[in-house]
């Protein structure tokens, strides 16, 4: 049996993504996308959260619908 050299599962307490949350406008950990907005003739724009601004504002994220 081949054995892999990488570990996909993320440690507990590891962040699985960094990014600016668009609803308190501040870089945080753990951000989930919650809304894309496109446009035809330019480029689109999207919106992530933190979890405190998901619970606050009642916000699913995108993969969740």
């Amino acid at each position: 049996m081949a054995e892999t050299t990488q570990d996909t599962a993320a440690g507990e307490g590891t962040p699985t993504g960094y990014g600016y949350c668009s609803w308190h406008q501040r870089f945080a950990a753990d951000v989930r996308l919650i809304d894309v907005i496109e446009q035809g003739s330019g480029p689109g724009h999207v919106h992530y959260a933190c979890p405190p601004c998901r619970t606050a504002h009642g916000l699913v994220p995108y993969a969740d619908r």
